[in-house]
Formats: structure tokens, C-alpha cells, sequence
């Protein structure tokens, strides 16, 4: 053997038949190598929809799809001067309150303020309680006191506590600070869960139990991570309400194909607008019990209740009195800054409580949230706010409670405008909206409309939401986004734009009904 010398990366010589043996390797490293740069052009991408993920390509977001796209691109015609049949567009479609004016409430964004700009705290004109929680949540932070700092992955210790008092004070009955994680919205947390299922289980993918309608943010991860949809109806003749036996009935017709392992249960609901009732969470929690389920309960409108006789209860509240052995029930519910009487949306915030998991999947799930590093510290702050809100006595207290039950108190009389005047429409039946921001009417389409949807190859509720759209500037969301019984056509809208506006919204609504239901008469 020749002794040729080489120089390795890490600078040592090697000589011999060390030398060769790298020789060979990198002759064959080239020659198996050398066939895949040739077969590669240039210009051919790494990512095509042949190689992209298959569960991306499937999953579908409704709130956020090609209507709302064309929503967007229509808004800038306006603005450059194209001429439409009217002058703006009203999105309806999605819950975000302060996009539809809603007014911020001055607590939150004076503490935001103070602690985003400690200089505030000695030269604004702000209340004393806003500055001593301002500064009680920059000495919690990190470094030179700062919001800009990392916190805890799973959100400051101090506000997870807050929290924990919040549901204690609501529920009368003890939480754990350790079990509260904050997040970067309740979808955050949803999806962390969610993703905990992501594993076989007698050689079956795992199912989850979702409401039919749904909030697409479920159909979507499920699709994502590869979890089966496992759709139960709701009861819309009887309010939307979740019947044990339609429960049943969905495990059943899925127990061939998926393991059933996690059941979602929104209250108030979204899309459907209900508040359900205790004893229909006490049967929701005797069957989770009875088939080994774990509760996701997306309480993200716990403050939009709004109906007479209506009141929410938390899913925590009714397991832990109703004691043994129900009391064990996995359970992670779930809050969010982006609802209630708050609406800050933008800001991302949120929390979850873990009840009853197994301590070592807990620690997994506390691992896999460790590497998203941490939620928004902006977002962070909102959630103290609304988790300890000002008190009597607190100077901010009497300008707190005005404003947030002004808020209240003009969704619940939207809510009530909507319903009404759906109900007066030819073809229109809408429940009553008990809670949440949101009406789910159901449309009579005329059979010439489903026909000429159907050459479309669109679902006929999205075809009448097309036409609304592009005649009157009015975006909704079809039903089918939300899913539906078979047969049945819907759509949903927010009750946010405040109440002139929706006057002019519903005004718009029912001419353009009338024009499109003699169309195709």
C-alpha cells in the first residue's frame, strides 16, 4: 500500500491504509451521490405537491378560507376606487371583536401600557392599581425586569397562580397553580393536547369525538396530526343540545376503525350559539367515565352567556362535585383572552387546566411545550388582568364593571336583533344564541340554487355565500365548513358588528335573500 498522507478536518494526519479506506469511501460517497444531483434539473423544487405533506394538503380551515381570501382581495378593489354594488365589506365571519369596534377595556391596556413602557408608571395619569399591577408582573419578569424577557414555558408562576385563584373563585373548589399552563391562545393549547394522541392503540390511529357543527380548528388538527374525526350531532330541534345517545352512537359506528380515546365538548357553543345545561355535563362526564375518555372543554365564552335561564358551568365544577368515581375523569378545559367581554384577540393569550392526567404524561406534555420556548409575555399580562380583576374599592373597579357589562350587555341585545330578524325571513329558522358570538341559521335553498351548485361542484350553502358576498360585500361562513346533518344547509355569522351597523347588515341580508330566492324560484 501506497503511504499517502491526508489531512483530516479535524487537522490530524492519517496515512497507510487509513489513507486508502478514505480514498475508497469518497469515491463511493461521489459515485452514489452523483446520480441524484444528475437527475435533478435546476429549476425543480424540493417541495411539490407530490412530496408535501399529505395531512397539510387535507387539512381545512373554514373561518379562514377562499371566502374570506376573496373578502380581502374585494376590500382592496374598493379601496382603489372599483365600483360594487355597495361600499364595504362586513366580515362577518370571524370572532374578532375589536376588528367590528369594539372598545378595549382601559384596565387592561393602561396595565399593557405601563409594563410595556415602565416610564408610565411615573408620569402617566393612571389609576394606582394599574401601576401596582404593572409592576408586579415587570418584577416577575426576567433580567432587567423586562416584558421583553423570556418567562417559563409555561407562563409566569405569579399568573398561573392568579389563574388558579380564578377558578377556585369560580368553581368553590381548590386548583392546583401547577396544573394551570398559560398559552398563546386557547388553540395552543388544544393542539398541544391534541398532538398527545398521536400514537396507535391496538393497531388502531386514535379518534376523537367531535361536535357536529364544530369549530374547524378541530377538523383541521386532526387532520394535521393524523387523528381521526369522529363526528357527533348536535340536536338542533331541541337548542343544539348534546344528546348521550348520539354520543353512543358515534363510538359505536367508529370502534371498527379508530380506538376512541378524547371527546370535545364547546359550552358555550361555537358555532351554535348554546349553553348546555348541568345535567347535560353530568351525562357528558358519566360517558367519558364509562368509555375511558378524556374531556377537552373549550370554555373560551364563558362570559358571553346572554339567554334567560342560561348559565354556564364549568365542566371542572360539575365533575368534582359529582364525586366518586367521576372525579378521576382526565380533563383539560380551556380560556382564552380573544373572547369574552376582552376580545383581545391580536394579543394571544390563554390557559389551560390539567385535571387527573397521569403525572408522567403531564410531564411529557410540560416537555413538548418547553420547546416552543414561551406564550406572548403581551398576552401573558391580559390573562393576570382578567384572572384578578380590579375590585371594589380599587380605583379602577367602578370603570372596570361599566365597561365590561356594557360590552355584555349589547352582545346579548345583538344576539337577540339576529335571531329575531333570521326568524322573519322567509325559508330562515336560527336558535336562539344563548352564549358566544355567533348565529347558526339554517337556510331553505331553492332547488334550481343546489342544482346550479352542484355543476359548480360547491357545497350550495357556499355557493349562496358566494353570491351574498360578491352582491352585497357581506362575508359568511357556509355551514359545510362547520359540518352539518346530511341534507341541511347553514351558514354562521358573528352578532360582533356593533348595532347600527348590524341593523344595515341584516337590512342588506334580507333584500339580497329575497333577490336570490326569486332568482332560482
Amino acid at each position: 500500500m501506497s503511504q499517502i498522507k491526508l489531512m483530516s478536518r479535524a487537522g490530524r494526519v492519517v496515512s497507510g491504509a487509513t489513507a486508502e479506506l478514505g480514498e475508497t469511501l469518497a469515491v463511493q460517497s461521489q459515485a452514489r451521490h452523483t446520480p441524484i444531483r444528475t437527475m435533478c434539473c435546476s429549476n425543480e423544487k424540493t417541495l411539490t405537491m407530490e412530496t408535501l405533506n399529505p395531512k397539510i394538503i387535507k387539512l381545512q380551515y373554514a373561518v379562514r378560507g377562499p371566502l374570506v381570501d376573496r373578502a380581502a382581495v374585494i376590500k382592496k378593489e374598493l379601496e382603489k376606487g372599483a365600483k360594487k354594488p355597495f361600499k364595504t365589506v362586513i366580515n362577518a365571519n370571524l370572532g374578532d371583536a375589536h376588528a367590528m369596534q369594539q372598545i378595549p377595556i382601559t384596565f387592561i391596556r393602561q396595565v399593557i401600557a405601563c409594563a410595556v413602557y415602565p416610564d408610565l408608571i411615573k408620569t402617566a395619569d393612571f389609576p394606582d392599581d394599574v401601576k401596582e399591577r404593572a409592576q408586579s408582573i415587570l418584577k416577575a419578569c426576567a433580567g432587567q425586569k423586562s416584558v421583553g424577557a423570556y418567562t417559563s414555558s409555561y407562563g409566569m408562576d405569579m399568573i398561573r397562580n392568579h389563574v388558579a385563584e380564578y377558578i377556585e373563585c369560580r368553581d368553590g373548589h381548590p386548583a392546583k397553580w401547577e396544573n394551570v399552563v398559560l398559552c398563546a391562545g386557547a388553540s395552543s393549547g388544544i393542539k398541544h393536547c391534541l398532538e398527545l394522541f398521536c400514537n396507535k392503540v391496538d393497531g388502531k390511529d386514535t379518534g376523537v369525538l367531535i361536535p357536529i357543527p364544530q369549530y374547524p380548528l378541530y377538523s383541521a388538527t386532526l387532520a394535521e396530526y393524523g387523528l381521526g374525526q369522529v363526528g357527533y350531532y348536535l340536536d338542533e330541534n331541541n337548542g343544539w343540545v348534546l344528546d348521550v345517545a348520539e354520543l353512543e352512537r358515534a363510538m359505536c359506528d367508529a370502534s371498527d376503525k379508530y380506538a376512541v380515546r378524547a371527546l370535545v365538548a364547546i359550552n358555550p357553543g361555537n358555532p351554535t350559539g348554546q349553553v348546555l345545561k348541568r345535567e347535560n355535563i353530568e351525562k357528558i362526564i358519566k360517558f367519558a367515565k364509562e368509555n375511558s375518555l378524556m374531556i377537552f372543554a373549550d370554555e373560551v365564552y364563558q362570559d358571553n352567556v346572554y339567554a334567560k335561564g342560561s348559565k354556564f358551568y364549568s365542566f371542572k365544577k360539575v365533575m368534582t362535585e359529582m364525586g366518586a368515581p367521576y372525579n378521576t375523569v382526565e380533563l383539560a378545559s380551556f380560556m382564552s383572552i380573544s373572547k369574552g367581554y376582552m376580545g383581545e384577540c391580536g394579543l394571544r393569550g390563554g390557559w389551560m387546566e390539567l385535571c387527573n392526567l397521569d403525572p408522567d404524561v403531564q410531564a411529557n406534555l410540560y416537555k413538548a411545550i418547553s420547546a416552543m420556548l414561551c406564550p406572548s409575555t403581551i398576552g401573558q399580562i391580559v390573562v393576570d388582568c382578567i384572572a384578578r380583576t380590579p375590585a371594589p374599592g380599587d380605583p379602577s373597579y367602578e370603570q372596570f364593571e361599566c365597561e365590561k357589562s356594557n360590552t355584555l350587555d349589547s352582545l346579548a341585545k345583538r344576539a337577540k336583533m339576529i335571531v329575531e330578524t333570521f326568524n322573519k325571513m322567509e325559508g330562515f329558522k336560527c336558535n336562539v344564541v344563548q352564549g358566544a358570538m355567533y348565529a347558526f341559521p339554517r337556510i331553505q335553498l331553492p332547488k334550481r340554487a343546489v342544482e346550479e351548485a352542484k355543476k359548480a361542484g360547491v357545497p350550495a350553502d357556499g355557493f349562496y355565500a358566494k353570491r351574498l358576498l360578491e352582491d352585497t360585500g357581506i362575508c359568511i361562513i357556509p355551514g359545510s365548513g362547520f359540518g352539518q346533518s346530511p341534507g341541511t344547509y347553514h351558514f354562521r355569522t358573528t352578532i360582533l358588528p356593533q348595532p347600527k351597523l348590524l341593523k344595515e347588515m341584516l337590512v342588506i341580508f334580507q333584500a339580497f335573500h329575497q333577490k336570490f330566492t326569486k332568482e332560482y324560484a
